[in-house]
């Protein structure tokens, strides 16, 4: 019995969809994409890539090493939880006039630390060599920070990073430019 296509409910510029859809290229899981003009992003994309890494183990998103997997989980959660929901559209519509300042203060307070983590576990990506769930979730966040204005100058390793991920075709596949709801004059 042949299994159905997975569908994944998108919106071009979720952080949260762009993490899935990178996971489902680099995994080569082929998918019927949805779009949907989601107003606000939510935390179940850990989750799903979870299960993408249960059910098709290559290549690996979590590294086999206990230590080197707390490290992905740990930055994953980090960004995912502690940066990316301060600055989602729901929180922002609250800060009125000063919801740049607020983005562009909470993406450089997550930075900072992370930042000074990636010096600890940073190879060619996140943690070591390997492409992983955390540098799935760096790269949204990183458009987000270029988005809201964010001097990236005191973030050389999350810069690099960053740049080496965006030359991988999962990572350009995925990108937000190239989906089928993007705004036309935001096309690549």
């Amino acid at each position: 019995m042949a299994s159905e296509k997975p569908i994944l409910y998108s919106y071009f510029r979720s952080s949260c969809s762009w993490r899935v859809r990178i996971a489902l290229a680099l995994k080569g899981i082929s998918y019927d994409l949805v779009p949907v003009n989601l107003i606000k992003d939510g935390g179940q994309q850990l989750a799903i890539i979870n299960y993408l890494e249960e059910t098709h183990p290559n290549p690996r998103l979590l590294p086999q090493d206990p230590k080197k997997r707390a490290q992905v989980r740990m930055i994953a959660d980090h960004i995912a939880s502690g940066i990316q929901p301060l600055q989602n559209l729901s929180v922002l519509k609250q800060m009125g006039e000063k919801k740049m300042e607020w983005a562009q203060n909470c993406i450089a307070s997550g930075f900072q630390a992370l930042e000074q983590i990636l010096q600890h576990t940073a190879g060619r990506y996140c943690v070591g060599d390997e492409v992983s769930m955390a540098d799935l979730c760096l790269v949204p966040q990183v458009a987000n920070a270029e988005r809201f204005k964010v001097d990236m100058g005191p973030y050389p390793t999350i810069t690099r990073i960053n740049k080496a991920l965006l030359e991988l075709e999962a990572f350009k596949i995925s990108h937000p430019s190239r989906q089928p709801d993007t705004p036309a004059e935001l096309r690549a």
